[in-house]
């Protein structure tokens, strides 16, 4: 039965990196028909940043990735949150442990082991504990009394293991740390013993996560072995990089999820993104784009890359345009996309005049920029402000009162024609006409209209302006401005 976990650490907010091993961990669970667990890592309080384990919860909802297992859902091998549980076991592996002579009582002080590491960095040498209290005699140090933590012994020569991702990973953690504390001196347990007892009573199957903690898996298997526990298969996946080859960091602010999605990234976007990089599903064409389904049922654990992964955000980009795209030639998912546009504009700065979200008019808005389009924020952009408010009363001018004949009968035109041919190509050519007729010249008319439907001196071309409003707004909008100044005749209301 395949059991995988996510086990994120409640210090911040979710980055890219985080989404990339919950994601594969998704896909590795669902491909083979297991469970997704969500474990919280919170062994070290001092960073837990309070609300951080909601957010992690929100980010898997808003992506898809609804976990089987987890704090707020319960399951058989709970509560799923670290710190709550491991004072329970704490003790007992202790006294485990010692017994059997893979863990003994370490009495140095703070203040030796920091003279230590200062040694090794004068010599330039990497810090380590020189494992000075194994030597200690355990009866000598359980009647000594003083406060001391509980080191884990590391074994002597390589430690071969095979990487779901790397192959076969030979590594001598020895050689290159000392002993580590696996019990602090008020008896908590610090991460390695914790990550491998919760793996262990969770039923973990399998861990995926980032290659940084590939050094660390000889130091786990041993801790599984010292008692008496079948190690889960390990996947290190690569490391995520810049374009220009720096390592990927949390502190980058633009690597942040919730910065991603507040910039009008969607969850199918990052997901493809990350998913593109990393491998586990053969070759791609340029355009491909998986829906969550299609990721579990082509997801291939052998393809997965080994090398790291460089992430180009132009790419990132071309995807969200991709994927706008793909949601407008679908019904279902173009009226989605309108109601989250509806959301987008409900939360904007200034409250947009509810006349003109209906779904027909967001779906019309949507198609005319889908071309253009990066993301649905670009449609709260100043420059499409004349879309969604209608302009104050422009001041009468004297051009104003010389194409007023010819504004009324263009209102004429603009009923006579169909909502279904109301549109660029149409209205191009009806514009031309309204002006040769009245004899005034097209840039004069076209500088009246785009002041009375949009308060502008430039922007969009007309046509395109009055296609975006629609024929009921465009109308609206005209016969406002006409009818307020009085005038003797009005457009025609149809």
């Amino acid at each position: 039965n395949v059991r995988v976990r996510f086990a994120p650490s409640p210090t911040g907010e979710m980055h890219l990196g985080s989404l990339r091993t919950a994601l594969y961990n998704y896909l590795f669970a669902k491909k083979h028909g297991g469970q997704f667990i969500l474990r919280i890592e919170d062994t070290d309080q001092t960073r837990v940043v309070p609300g951080a384990a909601q957010r992690i919860v929100d980010t898997l909802e808003w992506a898809g990735l609804a976990p089987d297992e987890g704090p707020s859902l319960g399951g058989n091998f709970g509560p799923y949150v670290q710190v709550t549980t491991d004072l329970v076991w704490s003790a007992e592996l202790e006294f485990q442990l010692e017994d059997t002579g893979h863990a003994y009582r370490c009495f140095c002080t703070d203040m030796r082991l920091d003279l230590l590491r200062k040694d090794a960095m004068r010599n330039r040498q990497i810090p380590r504990y020189d494992n000075r209290c194994r030597s200690l005699t355990p009866d000598s140090t359980k009647l000594s009394g003083k406060p001391h933590v509980i080191r884990f012994k590391l074994s002597e020569g390589d430690l071969t293991f095979e990487d779901g991702v790397h192959g076969p990973v030979t590594l001598n953690t020895a050689e290159r740390e000392g002993d580590p504390v696996i019990l602090k001196s008020d008896g908590f347990p610090t991460y390695h013993l914790a990550c491998v007892v919760d793996d262990h009573l969770m039923h973990v199957s399998h861990v995926l996560r980032g290659v940084e903690w590939q050094v660390s898996t000889p130091k786990h298997i041993m801790l599984h072995e010292a008692l008496g526990w079948e190690p889960p298969r390990f996947f290190h996946l690569p490391l995520l990089l810049n374009k220009d080859g720096t390592k990927l960091s949390k502190r980058q602010g633009d690597v942040h999820v919730g910065k991603l999605k507040d910039a009008g990234f969607s969850p199918e976007t990052l997901l493809n993104f990350l998913v593109l990089a990393g491998g586990g599903f053969g070759k791609q064409e340029k355009d491909t784009f998986y829906d969550l389904d299609d990721m579990v049922s082509q997801f291939n654990p052998d393809e997965l890359k080994g090398s790291s992964c460089r992430l180009d955000p132009e790419r990132l980009v071309q995807l969200n345009r991709l994927h706008l795209r793909r949601c407008l030639d679908d019904p279902g998912k173009t009226l989605s996309l309108a109601g989250e546009l509806r959301r987008l504009l409900d939360q904007h700065q200034e409250p947009v005049p509810s006349d003109f979200l209906s779904d027909d008019d967001l779906v019309r808005v949507l198609r005319e920029t889908a071309g253009r389009l990066t993301s649905l924020n670009d449609l709260l952009d100043p420059s499409m402000d004349f879309v969604w408010r209608s302009p104050s009363l422009v001041e009468e001018d004297q051009q104003f009162v010389e194409n007023r004949d010819a504004l009324q009968d263009l209102c004429s035109r603009l009923e006579s024609v169909s909502a279904d041919k109301f549109n660029r190509e149409t209205l191009g050519v009806l514009l031309h006409n309204a002006a040769s007729d009245s004899g005034i010249k097209y840039s004069q008319l076209m500088q009246s209209l785009r002041k009375l439907l949009s308060g502008l001196q430039k922007g969009p071309g007309v046509a395109e302006m009055m296609t975006l409003l629609g024929k009921k707004q465009t109308l609206l909008r005209l016969r406002k401005q006409i009818d307020q100044r009085g005038s003797e005749k009005s457009c025609s209301r149809g």
